[in-house]
Order: C-alpha cells, then sequence, then structure tokens
C-alpha cells in the first residue's frame, strides 16, 4: 500500500520538477509543475534540498543512453535532502538527511524536482556535521571511484595505481580512496592541478601533457601499475598497455574517442586485462557498499572534489548544454 502524500502533514501535492516529455536536446528540459510522488513501502519521500549535474544525465535526456524513462520524465542522479515520508518497510525516519545517487535510471524519475521518492536500499543517511552541498558534489565520483578499485579492479594495499586526470572530480575522489586503501598513487594532471593532486593524497604527480609521459611512468613505476586508470576518457591504450605490470588491469570508465586503437598483441602476450564498467550497471548492493566508505570519508574529512558552481532548478537545460560543451570545472549544483 502506498502513502498518499496528502496525508502526510507539510507535503504538498504539487512541485516544481525539471523533467521531459521527450528524448532530445537540452531544449527538450521543462521546468514546471508535477504531482508529488508516492512512496511505496520500501520507499523513502525525500524533500530535495541539493541536487548535482552529471555527464551521465545528458545521455539519458539525449536518448544516447537508452534506459527505460516513463514521460513526463525528472531528470537527474544525485540528490541531499530530508526525509518526508518512509514507507513502514524502510529503516528511515521523517526528518532525517539523506542522500542518493542511482535515481533517474531504469525507470526510477530523477533527482531534479522539490520531492523524490528514493527507494531504501538506494538511500543513505548523510553523517552529521557533513555539508549537503559537498556530499551531492561528490556522491557520483566518489561511488565511480569505489567500482572501479573494489569491484571491478580489486584493489589491495601495497598496489601501484595510476590516475589520470587525478585533479578532475573522479580523479581526486580516486586518489583519495586509493590512498586510503594503501596504495602507491601515481596521477597526472594539468599543472594548475598538481597541489590538488596531491592533497588528494597522491605520491607522484606527472605533467599530463608531458610529451614524454610514458618515459616519466616507467621512472616511476618501473615494475608497471597494478591498474591503470584514465578518468578523463582520454584513453591513449597504447600509454596503458606500456605502463600496466604484466597481468594488471587497465580501467575504462568513460571515453573521447569512439574507436581508440587496441594494441592487443601486447596485451595477451603480458596477461593484461582491459575492464570497462559504468556506474549505471552497478547493483543496489554495491552502491550500499560504496556509500558506507563514502560517509566514512565524508565524516573524516577525506573526500573533497573541485569549487562547485551553485544554480537554481531553472538552469537545468543551461546545466546540460555546458556539460555537454565541456564547459564546466568542478561540479554543477543546483537547488530545487
Amino acid at each position: 500500500m502506498t502513502t498518499a502524500v496528502h496525508d502526510v502533514p507539510g507535503v504538498p501535492k504539487k512541485m516544481r520538477a525539471a523533467y521531459i516529455k521527450q528524448f532530445g536536446p537540452p531544449e527538450e528540459v521543462v521546468v514546471g509543475e508535477l504531482a508529488v510522488p508516492s512512496p511505496g513501502p520500501t520507499d523513502v519521500l525525500v524533500a530535495v534540498e541539493v541536487v548535482a549535474a552529471n555527464r551521465v544525465d545528458t545521455l539519458v535526456r539525449s536518448g544516447r543512453y537508452p534506459t527505460r524513462a516513463p514521460f513526463p520524465f525528472v531528470v537527474g542522479r544525485d540528490l541531499v535532502g530530508t526525509v518526508a515520508a518512509s514507507g513502514p518497510g524502510t529503516p528511515f525516519y521523517v526528518g532525517e538527511r539523506v542522500w542518493a545517487n542511482s535515481l533517474g535510471h531504469d525507470g526510477r524519475q530523477g533527482s531534479f524536482s522539490e520531492y523524490a521518492v528514493v527507494p531504501a536500499e538506494r538511500c543513505y543517511r548523510l553523517p552529521a556535521g557533513v555539508d549537503p552541498a559537498l556530499c551531492a558534489a561528490v556522491a557520483h565520483p566518489a561511488a565511480t571511484a569505489y567500482l572501479a578499485w573494489f569491484v571491478h579492479g580489486g584493489l589491495q594495499p601495497g598496489q601501484c595505481v595510476y590516475v589520470g586526470g587525478g585533479a578532475g572530480n573522479v580523479g581526486s575522489a580516486a586518489i583519495a580512496m586509493a590512498r586510503r586503501s594503501g596504495a602507491r598513487v601515481v596521477a597526472s594532471a594539468r599543472p594548475a592541478g598538481h597541489d590538488s593532486c596531491r592533497e588528494a593524497g597522491a605520491d607522484v604527480v606527472l605533467d599530463y601533457h608531458d610529451a614524454d609521459l610514458a618515459g616519466r611512468l616507467r621512472a616511476v613505476a618501473p615494475e608497471g601499475f597494478d591498474l591503470f586508470w584514465e578518468t578523463s576518457g582520454n584513453n591513449d591504450l597504447n600509454l596503458a598497455v606500456s605502463a600496466v605490470a604484466p597481468g594488471g588491469t587497465v580501467l575504462l570508465s568513460a571515453a573521447t574517442e569512439e574507436w581508440p586503437l587496441l594494441p592487443v598483441r601486447e596485451m595477451y602476450t603480458r596477461n593484461i586485462n582491459l575492464c570497462g564498467f559504468v556506474m549505471s550497471r552497478a547493483t543496489a548492493t554495491q552502491l550500499a557498499a560504496a556509500s558506507r566508505l563514502i560517509n566514512t570519508m565524508l565524516a573524516a574529512g577525506e573526500l573533497n572534489t573541485p569549487p562547485s558552481e551553485v544554480l537554481p532548478l531553472e538552469a537545468t537545460a543551461e546545466a546540460h548544454a555546458r556539460l555537454e560543451a565541456e564547459a564546466v570545472t568542478g561540479r554543477l549544483l543546483l537547488r530545487p
């Protein structure tokens, strides 16, 4: 039995939301009024405080990433807010601050609205004293880093890992998580991002555009990297395969080029693994495990992100257009 929202004190019948009626360009995003959704017995209704715009949101909106999307479809993955109502089959209570990072996919409505329904298994408590905006900013990148290292990479203490694009949103979380796990971390970034890589925990930071980056990598890791992850999507697989240790793994989570060259002979003669992954395919159990580490690191002040820009909900289409044009530094947050 669902909870009727008009029976919940303080919860209106209507809400503002950013949604689409069909797949298409950013101009398809409408900011208007929708009915407040009703949570089921294992759902939580969250009064949304802050959301984050992700590149994957634009892929879903455009239809380039096929997924079930009941129209009108609210966009967005991440949110931080307060429990307004909860089903009897959940452990959450009205008034608790919570966060989520896997809405807007596989039939689930998104987060860019004043109220959002979150399945309890995908809802996580916000640690006391943690800035909601910081949590919203790091939730998606940090979960991606967790999946890379611990679900797909099998990271172990003492291993040597490479993080390309270390000053970016995912890169900084990847550095922090790898360092916390006891790995030796070599990162690359533009010179302007070197300090942030060191602050995140990188042992060595190299110039991303060094003409002899391959030589620098051999010098700092002569036995090769156990895990090699280019977080920016600029996948130079010749560089990756030459730098990884025999039996090591190259992780792929983004791509700026559709058909990069694959050095097959080098890969199979050195037992190199190539592992692609995407957060959208992570299970609720995997994301819940990620949330526990993320919360621990947030509470300890171990997760940070490049400066965030905060926009109103009405700027959702603008945010999507800027993400697609790669005209964003740091994180774009919006407040419904």
